[in-house]
């Protein structure tokens, strides 16, 4: 019996091969140091190659690794050695179009971390535990950007950054009544 396809990992490092955003779904690297070094060595054996126009995959101490670069950044999408590489594929392009979308087109570090955020919140999005949820890059970003407006959400969805706006609203209207 085949098992759901499983992401192990998306990184999103920066032209030095420094984190910019980076989710872990699998136990594979236990430590924070063991996470930091997979990074660096993934970055040092991909940097040379040109992702720039479509993605490349390679094989990676028993992962598949399918990369993308564009401008200052680099995409990865890991998956386990027996995982399928159009899947995986998938997911980066995803990611990568709904970064793109929610940064309306200006893909770079500084655009990046500006609005880490809603990179965050496309994460979530796109995968949970390791399992997928969607690869579609206008679903990906049309929820993330829902998130970021919906004040009249529960206070369970929102993101603390929105419940305290939400609270200081609440506050203010209390007060001035």
């Amino acid at each position: 019996m085949e098992s759901c396809p499983a992401i192990k990992s998306i990184l999103l490092l920066d032209s030095e091969g420094k984190r910019v955003a980076v989710k872990y779904y699998s136990d594979d690297w236990p430590t924070n140091s063991a996470k930091e070094a997979f990074e660096k060595a993934v970055f040092a054996k991909t940097q040379k190659t040109n992702a720039r126009t479509e993605a490349e995959i390679t094989m990676f101490e028993n992962y598949v690794v399918v990369y993308k670069f564009v401008q200052d950044l680099h995409f990865f999408v890991t998956g386990g050695e027996n995982e399928n590489e159009i899947i995986l594929a998938t997911v980066l392009q995803g990611f990568f179009d709904a970064v793109g979308l929610l940064l309306r087109g200006s893909v770079d570090k500084k655009e990046a971390l500006e609005n880490l955020d809603l990179i965050l919140l496309c994460l979530d999005e796109i995968v949970d535990g390791g399992i997928i949820l969607e690869t579609d890059a206008n679903v990906i970003a049309g929820k993330v950007a829902s998130h970021s407006i919906d004040a009249g959400a529960p206070l369970s969805e929102q993101t603390i950054s929105q419940a305290l706006a939400t609270a200081r609203e609440h506050l203010a209207r209390s007060l001035l009544k």
